[in-house]
C-alpha cells in the first residue's frame, strides 16, 4: 500500500499520509506521485492547491518542511495546510485556558497590565491607570477604577458583566467608552456588549438572552 494517497475534494486536493509510514517512505512515494500530478498541472496551467491530511499523527516542523520543499520543486503545486486529528500539548493547553474561567483576586495598580487567556472572574481592585485585559468575557465582582477589556484584541462577541460605574474605560474587542464621558449606572447587573451596529452598548443581566443568545444558552440561562 502506498504511503501517500491523492484525493480530490470540493476545495481542491488532499494528500493523505499513511499513519504508520515513516517520513522517508512518505517522501519516496510522494515524489513519485507528484511527478505525475505536476505534469497534469503543467498542461492545465492552473495551480493545484494541496492540503496534507496527517490523520492520527503529528509531524515535526522539520518533517513538514521536507514535504514542502519536495512540493516546491513543482511550480504549479502548492501546500495550503497540514491537517491532523490530534493536537499538541501546547495547543491543548491554549484551548483549555480559553474555555475555563480564571478566578482572580488581586490588586492591579497604576501602570500595571494583567492579561488573561479566556474568561476571568475578578474579585480584586483595579486602581486608576491599571488594566485588566482578557481574550474572553470579564465577570466583575470587585472594584474597577481603571481600564477593563473583554474580547482582546477584536472579538466583539464577548461581554463585561458587573458594576463598572467607577471604571475609567471599558472595552469590548476594538470598541470602547470613556466612562467619564458616558456614565454607567451604579449596578452589579450591568452587561457591556457590542450591538449589531458595532457600537458599545449597555444592558441588564435579565435581558441577557436578547443581548447574546449564544452566551445565554452556554450558561444554561438565568433565573
Amino acid at each position: 500500500m502506498q504511503s501517500v494517497v491523492l484525493k480530490g475534494t470540493k476545495d481542491g486536493y488532499e494528500l493523505i499520509l499513511k499513519e504508520t509510514a515513516s517520513v522517508r517512505e512518505i517522501l519516496v512515494d510522494l515524489k513519485q506521485l507528484l511527478e505525475g500530478l505536476g505534469e497534469e498541472s503543467e498542461k492545465g496551467k492552473d495551480q493545484l492547491h494541496l492540503n496534507v491530511q496527517m490523520g492520527n499523527r503529528l509531524m515535526s516542523e522539520e518533517d513538514k518542511n521536507d514535504i514542502i520543499k519536495l512540493v516546491d520543486d513543482y511550480k504549479n503545486l502548492v501546500i495550503d495546510s497540514f491537517l491532523s486529528n490530534v493536537i499538541t500539548k501546547e495547543e491543548s493547553a491554549k484551548i483549555m485556558a480559553q474555555n475555563n474561567v480564571e478566578v482572580m483576586s488581586r490588586v492591579i495598580r497604576n501602570g500595571q497590565e494583567v492579561n488573561v487567556d479566556g474568561d476571568v472572574l475578578f474579585f480584586g481592585k483595579i486602581h486608576e491607570g491599571g488594566k485588566l485585559i482578557a481574550t474572553g468575557n470579564v465577570f466583575n465582582m470587585g472594584v474597577i477604577e481603571g481600564i477593563v477589556q473583554a474580547g482582546c484584541p477584536d472579538d466583539e462577541s464577548k461581554l463585561i458583566i458587573g458594576n463598572l460605574h467607577t471604571a475609567q474605560q471599558v472595552r469590548v474587542g476594538e470598541q470602547y467608552d470613556i466612562v467619564a464621558d458616558r456614565p454607567i449606572e451604579d449596578s452589579e447587573k450591568t452587561v457591556v456588549y457590542v450591538n449589531d451596529l458595532h457600537v458599545l452598548s449597555y444592558g441588564k443581566i435579565k435581558n441577557l438572552k436578547e443581548i447574546n443568545p449564544k452566551f445565554f444558552n452556554r450558561i444554561g440561562g438565568i433565573e
